[in-house]
């Protein structure tokens, strides 16, 4: 399959979207809502969902979407697209630029391509599962292979206790040379961009899994649901390069 034309739509996508959020940012006129599961949402997500749902209409009118903000279309076609158009909004929301849109290709239900876009940081990582990059330049995942010398990231220390053994978290933690919340998107952009060597996540909506896959499987990572197993299906993640991934599992799931 020539992946080259979707490519170029993804980046036609990162750009539209980016052009509805970025004014936003730090923008102290802008309004923060609570949703029904008590999540934040802005203007911009819901604009710029919005302004990718328009396009991926008019391009591919037979494909199906899957988006944070809005109801899913035609969700057993052969190709669908995931949106997510701020991960991050609570970053995004209080100034701090570490989030990002996320955006997928399934076909067949299997992501075969991913990208994370910050536009206010102009980085867009695209991958399709064999090759990832950022800004158009090839990337990798470090090669660390010893937990002592890793960086871990996630993006809510709470969540880990609230969803999963907080007290296997802590023997990780315990573990690695750094940890920071540098989380989100953000953090798999870090991982497949060579900047950290685990990212994970005890709680995550398809939206927010799916695109990353490709990304980190393209730069040479592995991402797995928490427990080891299919990361499509999955509802939680660990992500990190080949070396580290095992006994990373191994601590969390023992």
């Amino acid at each position: 399959m020539d992946l080259a034309p979707y490519e170029a739509f993804i980046r036609t996508l990162a750009e539209e979207s980016g052009k509805i959020i970025r004014p936003y940012f730090a923008n102290p006129d802008l309004t923060i809502e609570l949703k029904a599961d008590e999540t934040v949402v802005t203007v911009a997500d819901r604009e710029a969902e919005l302004r990718m749902r328009e396009l991926i209409e008019k391009t591919y009118p037979d494909h199906g979407i899957i988006g944070e903000e809005f109801e899913e279309k035609m969700t057993g076609s052969e190709f669908s697209w995931i949106l997510d158009p701020i991960d991050g909004t609570i970053s995004f929301a209080g100034d701090c630029p570490l989030f990002g849109t996320l955006i997928a290709l399934l076909h067949n239900g299997q992501p075969i391509l991913g990208a994370i876009n910050n536009p206010v940081t102009e980085q867009l990582c695209i991958g399709d599962g064999k090759t990832t990059t950022l800004n158009g330049r090839p990337v990798r995942v470090r090669d660390t292979t010893d937990l002592s010398k890793a960086t871990l990231l996630t993006t809510d220390i709470k969540n880990i206790a609230e969803y999963q053994d907080r007290s296997r978290f802590d023997r990780l933690l315990d573990q690695v040379a750094l940890f920071r919340g540098w989380g989100d998107c953000y953090g798999y952009l870090l991982l497949a961009s060579g900047k950290a060597d685990i990212m994970i996540d005890p709680i995550m909506n398809a939206w927010d899994l799916l695109p990353v896959i490709p990304v980190i499987r393209g730069a040479g990572g592995v991402v797995t649901a928490w427990d080891g197993g299919d990361p499509v299906t999955a509802s939680a993640c660990v992500a990190a390069g080949p070396h580290v991934h095992g006994q990373v599992l191994e601590i969390l799931n023992g």
